[in-house]
């Protein structure tokens, strides 16, 4: 296009050499992990105060909402509400569930909510005494119901995409509230190793605590959904978080102990993650994550992390994968080592 002077008229095809007409497109967004909203009952929910943050993001002229992993913190060993250590891969944080919503579904009564208590640091411990027994008397209310929202139940367990994984990790929560087991390599050796009759009859001894944990992960489904939705038409996308690995002490190892790195006979892990010594540490760091078999994994096609990828597809819009290089190469240290200077593995993928 020709320089103009001041003054000048501007062509007819002045438009046709917008720049801005074939820039990149751009998004603005905020990360905000859901426990970090305002709550009435000691964390955030997936209720009201998230769709006044939806609202917010919409009229600011943003487009992203990025949490962190949704999966349930680890409550026997110390992780203190850690999202990157969880008992199951798949499931979701029940106490993210809204008590409001339960009201609302006539799953409680408004004369079951406790008091408000304020917020600073979230206390997991005291948030778990408050809402846990409101979440399971909501849960016990849906599995002895009649209707929709029960048949809507059902369907959401008969799914092959939840039935893969919530079946198992229904049944590790049970094991693992019956026990005084701190970790599952500890429980006795027939529901270590899975044998059938016991699972079989620990199924049936457990069926109520299982129906229940089922329930209670359909609520978060219907919780996160609804703000899911809610979000896509505010024109708004979720984007998710997964970490690489998953915690030691959880259904995904006990139910697939052939896809990870451990002792053939206790369970234990062989071998774990971390990263390996650099500027900031001379011994590196130290996560003790069981690491993945890849080998056996590949037998299967990987069918492990397929399931994974479609379950956060599920639930977002878009995820990231924490330290994806594992995907490449990873730390390998010796399972009680006191420090993870050792050496690196090239996965071969």
């Amino acid at each position: 296009m020709a320089l103009l002077g001041a003054g000048d008229d501007l062509p007819p095809n002045y438009t046709h050499d917008d720049p801005f007409r074939n820039a990149i497109y751009r998004r603005a967004g905020v990360l905000l992990h859901p426990t970090s909203l305002p709550g009435k009952y000691g964390i955030g929910e997936l209720g009201a105060e998230a769709i006044k943050f939806l609202d917010w993001l919409h009229k600011t002229g943003c487009s992203i909402w990025q949490v962190l992993p949704l999966v349930p913190p680890g409550r026997k060993s110390g992780e203190d509400g850690s999202p990157y250590a969880g008992q199951d891969a798949n499931c979701g944080n029940t106490l993210l569930i809204s008590l409001d919503e339960l009201v609302k579904d006539h799953l409680l009564e408004e004369a079951d909510l406790p008091d408000a208590i304020p917020v600073n640091n979230i206390d997991y411990v005291s948030v778990a005494e408050l809402k846990d027994p409101l979440i399971v008397k909501a849960a016990k209310a849906l599995v002895n119901s009649e209707g929709f929202l029960r048949n809507e139940l059902e369907e959401f367990r008969k799914r092959p995409q939840i039935s893969g994984w919530v079946e198992d990790a229904a049944l590790f929560a049970a094991i693992d509230n019956d026990t005084d087991a701190r970790v599952w390599w500890e429980w006795p050796e027939p529901l270590r190793d899975r044998h059938p009759d016991a699972l079989e009859k620990a199924r049936e001894h457990h069926r109520e605590f299982i129906d229940a944990f089922v329930a209670q992960q359909f609520l978060f489904q219907k919780q996160w959904q609804a703000l899911h939705k809610y979000a896509n038409d505010k024109g708004i996308k979720i984007i998710g978080d997964m970490p690489i690995y998953v915690g030691g002490h959880s259904a995904d190892v006990w139910a697939n102990r052939n896809k990870f790195e451990l002792n053939i006979e206790t369970g234990i892990s062989s071998l774990v993650s971390g990263v390996p010594p650099d500027a900031f540490s001379a011994t590196g760091q130290l996560w003790g994550s069981p690491l993945y078999n890849w080998k056996a994994m590949a037998k299967d096609g990987y069918s492990w992390w397929i399931k994974r990828m479609q379950r956060a597809f599920e639930l977002f819009d878009e995820f990231r994968i924490d330290h994806f290089r594992g995907f490449a190469g990873y730390w390998a240290v010796p399972a009680g080592l006191l420090h993870s200077n050792f050496y690196c593995v090239d996965n071969g993928m």
